[in-house]
């Protein structure tokens, strides 16, 4: 990608596409328009793309498809924002897990890992029927399954934001201060993870 957007917010200066990565319930979506409108950048929901691509819910993919079709078409839609002018993606949980789409992002984002912990993510997704993994079984096993599958992959991410009960707005700011960190160009005031 050619373009980098100049955004006001710390100087901040981004040639890559920010590629917020994480588990269902982790605050991708809320916290990624924080960020989109806080760089004056625009925002978008993986998730929403793959369901106005498809003319149908994700719900409706997974039953009607199964989960390989739909990971094919999250991929094709990912790779086709990652071609598209600065912005900020939130990814559905999965996204990051697929090998080709890890790579693709890889290559042209900067991966952002918001990492929650169990109790947080339980309360996040209680009583929501949209995330098909969540739909049958016990929501805390699956969900405690998730992360010990999960976590390792995710650890690959350029950067990692802990969030848990705090404001999506406090999320966003260390997100901002990561990002501005990141950019220094300067390898030793890159530390992967910021601890809230």
């Amino acid at each position: 990608m050619t373009s980098s957007a100049h955004a006001t917010d710390q100087n901040i200066v981004l040639d890559k596409i920010i590629v917020l990565v994480g588990l269902m319930g982790a605050g991708k979506s809320c916290v990624g328009r924080r960020v989109a409108q806080r760089l004056n950048i625009p925002f978008l929901d993986a998730d929403a793309e793959v369901e106005a691509a498809a003319g149908c819910s994700i719900v409706d993919i997974f039953e009607q498809y199964g989960e390989d079709a739909f990971r094919d078409g999250e991929r094709r839609v990912i790779a086709r924002l990652l071609d598209g002018p600065p912005s900020v993606i939130a990814t559905g949980g999965g996204a990051f897990i697929d090998e080709q789409t890890r790579a693709l992002i890889n290559e042209k984002g900067l991966s952002v890992w918001l990492r929650a912990d169990l109790e947080t993510l339980v309360e996040r997704t209680s009583g929501r029927n949209h995330r098909p993994l969540l739909n049958g079984g016990d929501q805390r096993e699956t969900l405690a399954a998730l992360i010990d599958q999960r976590h390792p992959i995710y650890a690959e991410a350029d950067l990692v934001i802990d969030t848990g009960s705090d404001s999506a707005n406090f999320t966003c700011a260390r997100v901002i201060d990561a990002l501005a960190t990141y950019g220094t160009g300067d390898a030793s005031n890159r530390p992967q993870t910021q601890a809230l």
